[in-house]
């Protein structure tokens, strides 16, 4: 009886807990908390109605800002701002940069998955990984290794897929580009061959997916007003967190471990290639940067950015030329323009070899419409930051110290005061000038790699893979939706995922060979 008291109390007290926060909230949504004052932004309910929408978030959003540009949600502490403002943007992203911070209630969601890594940090923490990660983006040695890595690696997607179309079956892209992505990065990011996209590493599908389930558990966090309470009690979607975090972790550590070895066992004159190794070898002198600790979050920090977003900007990518099969052809059309020689069927080896940057940076009209989907699917759906003091955005409301304010850029891509009355459209055709040369767009507007001193600084990387894949797939297979009738859409987390998978067929074309 002790055993079952016990657990009474502790699930009582988490029901009273819960009791008082829902009490708390809606005391102050009555008492006022500038509810009606018009120098604040509209309020569009509480935190809690994230929970009935849940599943279709962004798009909630995305309806609640074709009303409000810049709205709210009042929360037990806090408002939370939501805004698709161009002009707030900027403010908070560069104008005054200083004033906004990723802050305590972002980085106590953060924390338990990304630890202290680039994306879960402000201040000199940031700076100091930032001024790391910018030495080593910009190194010569790193470019041309992730060029080869990602020749490669998509010269064996195609053999695979080939396969699938040989046996004209339908088979599951999007899951295919996770695994051929993370086996990239990790070459890339930490020199080891990993093999998930052949199924062969039981250990690194283990790692993704709880990866993949502990990203969609952490957001659950900003709409579940209980975490703290289940973290502390170990229950429900904690639990499931805690453990995935202890595979992720078992994983990630391990990698470590045979990184030093391999490292010790080297000759000094080896060229260190991958990015662990020359944080490893170049950062020796500050211990405080190569503990486990460290490198555990880096490592996990360079995972988000360079898998999830590049996977999931190919897999919407895919499913738009799915939907716009005359802009598949235009995409196939321009590559053999660019690249075509003499032979009229081409190697998956000779195509890929021939994918080098000058060739790539002719192909406008592939980056106007890889640029076209993350204008509409962005890598990270919502983003956002504190307010350090209270200050007041170019739309002219008010923020209180201590609001989160976030950018909706999902919302932002549909937004016809942004993009038009085709804002809806797939459209790649937006991007480019009279003489078919692409054009960029202000950051602040198309947000997609963020914008400010926090830009993504993998923007090249991630774009020079998205086209070689992209090329590579498009010169050899036309595709189609295994089911015309299923609905895609997304999956509720910090990167935008498809829902259950992206099911297709792949068609080969006539003039290609895969050898």
């Amino acid at each position: 009886m002790n055993f079952f008291s016990a657990v009474f109390t502790v699930i009582a007290s988490a029901i009273l807990a819960l009791f008082i926060a829902v009490l708390a909230l809606f005391i102050k949504i009555y008492t006022g908390k500038s509810v009606r004052k018009l120098h604040y932004p509209p309020v569009d309910g509480t935190v809690f109605h994230q929970l009935f929408y849940f599943n279709t978030l962004y798009d909630h959003q995305t309806e609640t800002a074709r009303k409000h540009a810049t709205f709210r949600l009042l929360a037990p502490d806090q408002s939370e701002l939501y805004t698709t403002d161009v002009r707030n943007i900027e403010h908070m992203l560069k104008t005054n940069f200083g004033n906004y911070a990723k802050g305590k209630y972002n980085c106590d969601i953060l924390r338990d998955l990304f630890g202290e890594g680039i994306f879960a940090v402000d201040g000199s923490k940031w700076r100091q990984q930032r001024k790391l990660s910018s030495f080593e983006f910009s190194n010569r040695v790193l470019s041309d290794f992730s060029c080869a890595v990602f020749r490669r690696n998509a010269a064996k997607f195609v053999r695979m897929i080939s396969d699938f179309s040989q046996a004209d079956v339908i088979f599951d892209i999007h899951d295919m580009l996770m695994r051929c992505t993370l086996d990239s990065i990790f070459k890339v990011g930490f020199g080891v061959d990993l093999n998930c996209l052949e199924g062969s590493s039981k250990e690194g599908i283990e790692f993704m997916k709880a990866f993949d389930d502990a990203n969609a558990l952490v957001y659950w966090r900003y709409v579940d007003p209980s975490w703290k309470i289940k973290r502390a009690l170990n229950i429900g979607s904690e639990a499931a967190l805690k453990k995935n975090i202890k595979v992720i972790n078992a994983f990630v550590n391990g990698v470590i471990t045979r990184k030093r070895k391999q490292l010790a066992e080297q000759q000094d004159t080896n060229v260190k290639e991958d990015i662990l190794s020359r944080f490893l070898e170049v950062h020796t002198a500050n211990p405080e940067q190569t503990t486990d600790e460290y490198l555990r979050d880096i490592i996990l920090n360079f995972m988000i950015a360079g898998k999830d977003s590049t996977a999931n900007t190919l897999s919407w990518f895919i499913y738009m030329l799915c939907k716009n099969l005359m802009i598949q052809e235009k995409i196939v059309r321009e590559v053999k323009d660019v690249i075509s020689e003499s032979e009229t069927v081409i190697n998956v080896d000779n195509l890929v070899d021939r994918l080098t940057d000058e060739a790539l940076n002719k192909m406008h009209y592939l980056h106007a419409a890889l640029t076209e989907t993350l204008r509409l699917y962005p890598g990270v759906p919502v983003d956002g930051r504190a307010a350090v003091e209270d200050d007041v955005l170019p739309d002219g409301h008010k923020v209180k110290k201590g609001d989160d304010i976030y950018y909706i850029a999902y919302a932002m891509g549909r937004m016809p005061y942004i993009w038009g009355d085709d804002a809806e459209e797939f459209h790649p055709e937006r991007w480019l000038d009279h003489d078919g040369v692409f054009q960029p767009e202000s950051p602040f507007k198309f947000i997609a790699f963020h914008a400010g001193p926090r830009i993504c600084l993998g923007k090249d990387f991630a774009y020079r893979q998205m086209k070689i894949v992209s090329v590579a797939l498009l010169q050899f297979f036309r595709f189609k939706l295994g089911d015309e009738t299923r609905k895609v859409t997304y999956r509720t987390m910090f990167t935008l995922h498809i829902d259950g998978g992206l099911h297709v067929k792949a068609l080969p074309r006539m003039q290609a060979s895969i050898g």
